[in-house]
């Protein structure tokens, strides 16, 4: 792709920006090249500028290893050892590593984000498409997957954790912000969310379960220890823990409400090893059977 100076002009760039491109490029220049040349110029928010502008391509890059201050790639990276970027990396399209990926500001890709070891990030995790992960995912602010999440150790999350699939943890759940999940949720470890958190299906946990919001599922909600919340506690259908239930102080514990009444003894039970205070709705069935 040639981006000539009108070309540009009409995407309607910063001042700065364009009258860089004039001095450096007034004669046009190459996608890629004009990208890299913005990142070798320290003008890495110009580079992501562009190529929210124009988009991804189908070029791909594969190398042994990645160590820059920075990278903006149109198309797909494919890298067989570690990804070390000092600030922001970013794709158009892929970023798969065989190793482990790091960067000091931001991760984001157009479609997926696969890696053999774990995702560091002091600042936000993007993907179009699912972020798949040998290892653990940490990172310091936000975490938004257009698909899955799939992580065999843990998840640490800085701030809101959003999740347009399924979200699967090997190993505990932490985040400090709202979580949403617009599929469903299981956790070997434990769960815990310092705000709300929805889920779109249902929740199954090893562990505690712990919020410090509203928790709320539109199927069931099962936890290998208890189900603790700040807020209300809302299923769709079941509930059921080994050890307690229970919500907030003035707030009540919800079960079975997209259940017909016919099927409330068999589709909205509630479980745990005592009844729930201000149990508002479903259908108590004493402690679990193990």
């Amino acid at each position: 792709m040639d981006l000539t100076k009108n070309f540009v002009k009409n995407k309607r760039p910063c001042a700065d920006g364009f009258r860089w491109f004039l001095r450096n490029h007034a004669d046009g220049s190459d996608y890629q090249p004009l990208l890299n040349a913005l990142v070798d110029a320290g003008r890495v928010d110009d580079a992501c500028w562009l190529l929210t502008q124009f988009g991804p391509t189908d070029e791909v890059l594969r190398v042994d290893a990645i160590d820059a201050e920075a990278m903006v790639f149109a198309g797909t990276l494919e890298v067989q050892g570690n990804i070390e970027v000092t600030t922001v990396l970013r794709a158009g399209r892929s970023i798969r590593a065989g190793g482990g990926i790091r960067a000091g500001k931001s991760i984001i890709a157009g479609e997926d984000i696969q890696a053999g070891g774990s995702i560091r990030c002091d600042g936000t995790l993007e993907a179009g498409g699912d972020i798949k992960v040998a290892w653990g995912i940490e990172v310091e602010d936000a975490i938004r997957s257009g698909g899955d999440v799939r992580a065999e150790w843990e998840v640490l999350c800085g701030a809101t954790l959003t999740v347009d699939g399924n979200l699967l943890v090997g190993q505990d759940l932490l985040t400090k912000g709202a979580l949403r999940c617009l599929k469903s949720i299981r956790v070997t470890g434990a769960m815990t969310a310092h705000d709300s958190v929805w889920v779109g299906n249902g929740i199954a946990c090893g562990a505690t379960i712990w919020c410090d919001s509203h928790l709320e599922a539109n199927w069931g909600i099962k936890a290998g220890q208890a189900i603790v919340a700040k807020g209300s506690i809302k299923a769709g259908e079941s509930l059921q823990a080994e050890e307690e239930i229970q919500a907030g102080e003035g707030y009540g514990v919800y079960a079975g409400l997209v259940v017909q009444l016919e099927a409330w003894e068999a589709s909205a039970q509630v479980h745990a090893s005592s009844k729930p205070q201000r149990l508002m709705s479903g259908w108590w069935g004493g402690a679990c059977l193990v």
